[in-house]
């Protein structure tokens, strides 16, 4: 499953939801992180954009997933804030693999710019990806998971040279991942329209997009408000390999939708 969890606004549904469904590998992007605070909820300040989060979703969906081995991966570190105090509070992206598979191989770096120690940063701002190896008993092959949340550029998700730049990031993590012969598959909130040059990257690299590919028109449910129904893509380097792939539209758990792949 890949998700982008909208920093936990959603959190009454996201929760029972993702410990329902508990799938075996869970790429969580927009994840929020803040040890030092004890609050429920914490709000996030950008001018006039102003958004509850939740404060330690990481942990909320670790506890949601017992049974899994819990990555999180910080892209900056800036601050919520509760009422008029600032609270450092990191922001990311997390994977969990259920602790039956062995995860065999990691990789984590940046698509976009470094990490953020001190502020989330002017936009576009850092973005990070994480990539795991596992060895999949069921079919007795080794799959490499590679995911990042793109960069948002205020302009709107037009092609730039960042994104191509993030694109090729992103292929070399997953060939850094991965060896031969391995099940290739990546995926993310990606920030792009379907005909991107993103995609056409990922796809010269000989990985079949699922999403447009198997007829879904959104990525995205009735939450999200503006024009432009994609944002979140999957892609696997053998179309055969698929036994099932879902856009999940209701329940919505997120400003997006959950993308399941079956293999």
């Amino acid at each position: 499953m890949c998700l982008n969890g909208w920093g936990g606004k959603l959190h009454e549904e996201l929760v029972p939801y993702v410990a329902e469904s508990a799938p075996d590998v869970l790429c969580l992007q927009e994840v929020v992180h803040s040890p030092s605070s004890d609050r429920d909820w914490l709000t996030y300040r950008d001018g006039d954009h102003i958004l509850l989060q939740r404060a330690n979703f990481f942990r909320d969906v670790a506890r949601a997933l017992p049974d899994h081995t819990a990555t999180f991966c910080p892209a900056a570190q800036g601050v919520l804030w509760d009422e008029d105090q600032s609270i450092p509070s990191q922001w990311g992206l997390a994977t969990f693999v259920h602790k039956s598979i062995p995860i065999i191989g990691q990789v984590q770096g940046f698509v976009h710019k470094g990490y953020s120690p001190v502020g989330y940063g002017d936009h576009p701002r850092s973005r990070s990806a994480h990539g795991i190896r596992v060895y999949d008993y069921n079919s007795d092959r080794c799959i490499s998971v590679t995911h990042m949340h793109g960069l948002r550029d205020l302009n709107g998700k037009m092609d730039t040279p960042e994104r191509a730049e993030q694109a090729q990031r992103l292929l070399a993590l997953s060939r850094h991942i991965s060896e031969p012969g391995d099940l290739r598959i990546v995926c993310g909130d990606f920030n792009v329209e379907p005909h991107s040059e993103t995609l056409e990257i990922l796809g010269a690299a000989g990985l079949s997009e699922l999403v447009t590919g198997r007829g879904f028109t959104s990525t995205r449910n009735t939450q999200y408000k503006k024009s432009g129904k994609f944002a979140d893509y999957m892609l696997i380097s053998d179309a055969d390999a698929v036994q099932e792939f879902n856009v999940v539209y209701n329940p919505e758990v997120s400003d997006h939708c959950p993308l399941v792949l079956t293999i």
